[in-house]
């Protein structure tokens, strides 16, 4: 992967999103790259398209500093339930006569708030001066409503009072959680929120390891794992039944990214970090890629590996090109120069696949294909949005650590 190769593909990936935009944040485009007006506009793509949008000010992309004072107001005027605090799921295009945003779902839903925590961590690092308070606010919701003392994990959804949290518990939420975490330790200089994602990683390592590394997605309010659920519902966007390979490959990565934060902020070394990333990234590949008889990572399997859904997703490849981008950066880091070597090399044949198979034009992805490689949406119809590939095409020329927005902001970038 040539930089020049990835400049000009962030660059256009940027440019793509920029046509997200609708008064009141960052709307789900469809197919053809337009906005697609018959869907509400959700928080998690909101924030994270001003995630993107505040990676790209830094990066020194004109017109960007305005879309993501956008996306702040957005997510300070709009998503923000005025009376009972945190941030409406889904919201209208446009804002009531009031000036405050209409909620289609007003439940309040950790995926969501995590990417709020994000956006306002990367806007923060752009100089965006709202998005300090966001974040102050966003912080502490978490502490309010979210975290769970005892385990150090996030419940998953409250109703709009936060008087009703819903009985299910997902690794897909904590995952981003971390993400959030360790994005605003780094900003922040804080290493209690690194290590805070921490306690989150040990909690799907050990889940992991219990399982032959793969990772459960489903659990029960007291944290048991539930592992049939929505067998009725195997591609659900969010909750698929079964093992999310695609998740491994994520969780690994993050792993790896949390060691170097920890490092970076001098607190202890958990050896654990390295030994989870090399088992569920290895694990997710043997699941995963080429199962079939075909190219691509197959979306999801059951608890010993054989595919459920062999639909291609685009964020898989991407979080599996980020982790082996990743993995050979550590690799070298320790000394270990044929497991780097062996990484770029699942980089490249990651990346030749994904170009012809993914990328209609630049900045234009494809976010799922059928088991022939073939366009579909049965999971994810259009292009919501630019985040996963976005991050993907930034990660080699970045350090392991910081995360992506303070080592943009320290211009860490090669």
């Amino acid at each position: 992967m040539e930089s020049t190769e990835l400049d000009a593909e962030f660059r256009a990936l940027v440019d793509f999103a920029r046509g997200s935009r609708v008064p009141t944040g960052f709307a789900t485009m469809d197919a053809k790259g337009e906005v697609d007006l018959e869907r509400p506009v959700e928080l998690w793509i909101s924030a994270r398209m001003t995630h993107v949008f505040a990676l790209a000010q830094m990066y020194g992309i004109p017109g960007t500093e305005e879309l993501v004072a956008h996306g702040v107001n957005s997510l300070k005027k709009y998503f923000h339930d005025p009376v009972y605090g945190g941030w409406y799921s889904s919201i209208m295009a446009t804002a009531a006569e009031d000036g405050n945003g209409v909620p289609v779902n007003d439940r309040k839903e950790a995926y969501a708030q995590a990417f709020v925590i994000l956006a306002a961590a990367s806007a923060l690092a752009a100089g965006n001066h709202d998005a300090g308070p966001l974040l102050e606010d966003a912080l502490a919701q978490q502490e309010e409503h979210w975290l769970d003392p005892e385990t150090g994990l996030v419940a998953e959804s409250w109703d709009r009072s936060f008087t009703e949290c819903e009985d299910y518990r997902g690794i897909n939420a904590n995952m981003h959680t971390v993400e959030a975490l360790v994005a605003a330790g780094d900003v922040l200089g804080d290493p209690q929120l690194v290590e805070r994602a921490t306690r989150i990683l040990k909690f799907a390592y050990d889940r992991a390891g219990e399982n032959s590394w793969r990772i459960p997605e489903h659990y029960t309010a007291d944290w048991q794992v539930d592992p049939d659920y929505n067998v009725d519902e195997p591609a659900h966007p969010f909750r698929p039944y079964g093992v999310t390979p695609g998740h491994g490959l994520e969780f690994s990565r993050l792993m790896l990214a949390t060691r170097g934060s920890r490092a970076l902020r001098d607190l202890p070394e958990e050896e654990w970090l390295l030994e989870g990333a090399e088992e569920l990234a290895r694990t997710a590949v043997a699941d995963g890629w080429e199962v079939d008889g075909e190219p691509g990572f197959v979306y999801t399997t059951t608890f010993e590996g054989v595919p459920v859904v062999r639909a291609r997703m685009h964020w898989v490849v991407c979080e599996a090109i980020g982790q082996a981008t990743v993995a050979a950066a550590v690799a070298e880091e320790l000394g270990e120069h044929a497991s780097a070597q062996a990484a770029r090399q699942r980089v490249d044949e990651w990346w030749n696949y994904a170009k012809p198979s993914f990328i209609e034009a630049p900045g234009r992805w494809t976010h799922e294909l059928d088991p022939s490689n073939q366009k579909a949406g049965g999971t994810w119809a259009g292009k919501p949005d630019v985040y996963h590939a976005a991050q993907m095409v930034l990660l080699p020329r970045l350090p392991v650590a910081p995360a992506f927005a303070a080592a943009l902001r320290d211009g860490m970038i090669n």
